[in-house]
């Protein structure tokens, strides 16, 4: 398996095995990204994935309706992924981006996985599920945050929010330079 498939089966996994824990009255529970439920970040993390790759011509199967059940929409879409990143001509396939000539591999390493470590947190916050990341979940969070400088504050991205108080773990400080209160 390539590197993409391992690491984004990595984060996905604690991801549906949060979510398949989310009793279904906590899914309208507000996350820590302003104006979304649990629910809505589910539908976040799904469609983000689903709109970039089908902006690279690769097509996704169906999934649930995130509304009639958030977990297994995302198990459904979680095999999808896994099923096109077993294939190189998906991986390796090239695109102009943001910051010129990259793969899909890349971009979904370097940013989707991000996301589903940074939101799974997000939904564990939401619906009192637990909040603890490993060291290299916290190392990958921090290396991404450094690579992506300012622009990790742009519209629609983060929020500059206040620093993590004295004596807070990495993971806090880590999550605070996302705007995520601890």
């Amino acid at each position: 398996m390539s590197t993409v498939h391992e690491n984004y089966r990595a984060a996905a996994r604690p991801l549906g095995e949060l979510l398949r824990t989310v009793p279904s009255d906590r899914w309208p529970a507000p996350s820590p990204c302003e104006g979304w439920s649990a629910a809505d970040v589910v539908r976040h993390l799904i469609g983000t994935q689903r709109s970039f790759l089908e902006g690279v011509g690769v097509a996704l199967p169906a999934v649930p309706d995130v509304d009639d059940d958030p977990a297994e929409a995302w198990t459904v879409h979680e095999r999808g992924m896994l099923d096109l990143l077993s294939d190189p001509e998906v991986t390796e396939r090239s695109y102009e981006g943001m910051f010129g000539t990259t793969t899909v591999a890349r971009t979904l390493d370097t940013y989707y996985v991000f996301d589903m470590i940074a939101h799974r947190w997000d939904v564990a916050r939401a619906v009192g599920g637990d909040t603890e990341l490993t060291e290299a979940e916290v190392d990958r969070l921090e290396a991404a945050l450094e690579s992506f400088g300012e622009h990790a504050y742009m519209e629609g991205v983060f929020v500059r929010g206040p620093e993590a108080p004295p004596g807070a773990s990495r993971q806090e400080r880590v999550l605070a330079r996302m705007g995520r209160g601890v």
